[in-house]
């Protein structure tokens, strides 16, 4: 399937609103934190997003490969399982008690030039151009003004080093999850998303036992934010991942990483009453040329059609 067909108006309003999405959950894991401990708040977002997604996927009559299963089918799902929630969201969570929220929303742009080399190598039609790649850079630069000081200024915590390398790894593990996910053979979309939420569930679970002892109860504010995180973000949010990559490829995906800061700042300034940045326009522009550049065939197809 080249990207002629498989890029479309669906697939931009998706990723538009995975970047919507995906830019107000910092804000709302900030809150969380006040009241959990890191890891029992991804555990408490991918368990009950799972549980969500089991009621769906049996009323629908439990199906998932659409044809012949491969030996190595499972163990694929089992790795994408772990890097597509487990590994990040605790990551994520950990991380962001040691560093500055600008350090976090930086390291999750930089999952679109991670993945750029990965689908160059292992998605066949995903090869790597000097377009594609300027238009990128660009982009990113664009996120790491928006940012400004903050990308990279110091929280002063203990264990900042280590936070900022729990966020890059975590922009890994999204980056390498996605190429694994775009090679999977034919599969039920729900049921794909699904069976990934049971994997990151079975193995966040005991790892937040073991790291921070028996799951605490939370105050009903805390319980009511884990239940949104793991509705909007988690549940609904990863199967329109799913759909993304399986029909548009791992780097139009990536996409949405450059669109959470700017909807961080934007609902930040709207809801908490945060000021706009100087830099805000400047960033923009340099986000959107990126974006254009890197995507010039695909959006070509779009507003003139194909020749």
């Amino acid at each position: 399937m080249t990207d002629a067909t498989r890029i479309t108006a669906k697939s931009w309003m998706m990723v538009a609103l995975l970047g919507l999405t995906w830019g107000a959950t910092f804000m709302v894991i900030e809150l969380a934190l006040v009241g959990i401990t890191p890891f029992w708040l991804a555990a408490g977002r991918i368990g009950f997003a799972a549980l969500l997604m089991l009621i769906v996927w049996a009323a629908l009559g439990f199906r998932l490969f659409r044809g012949p299963v491969q030996p190595g089918n499972w163990a694929a799902l089992t790795a994408v399982g772990a890097l597509s929630s487990a590994l990040p969201f605790m990551l994520i969570s950990w991380g962001q008690t040691h560093v500055t929220s600008g350090f976090a929303g930086v390291s999750m742009a930089s999952v679109a030039l991670i993945v750029l080399p990965l689908a160059h190598i292992f998605v066949p039609g995903e090869q790597l151009n000097l377009r594609r790649a300027i238009g990128f850079v660009i982009g990113f630069v664009g996120v790491c003004i928006l940012i400004g000081g903050r990308a990279f200024e110091s929280s002063g915590a203990q264990f900042e080093s280590l936070g900022r390398l729990a966020c890059i790894s975590a922009a890994a593990c999204y980056a390498v999850s996605s190429i694994l996910m775009r090679r999977l053979p034919a599969v039920d979309p729900i049921g794909l998303s699904t069976l990934l939420l049971c994997i990151g569930t079975a193995l966040v679970l005991p790892v937040a036992w073991l790291a921070e002892g028996p799951p605490p109860m939370p105050a009903p504010d805390i319980l009511m934010i884990i239940v949104i995180l793991g509705l909007i973000p988690t549940a609904a949010a990863n199967l329109l991942r799913v759909l993304v990559i399986r029909s548009a490829g791992p780097v139009f995906m990536s996409l949405t990483n450059y669109q959470v800061p700017v909807w961080s700042v934007v609902l930040g300034a709207l809801i908490l009453s945060e000021p706009l940045p100087p830099s805000l326009i400047g960033a923009l522009i340099l986000i959107l040329a990126g974006v254009g550049l890197s995507q010039y065939g695909a959006l070509h197809r779009l507003f003139v059609g194909a020749k």
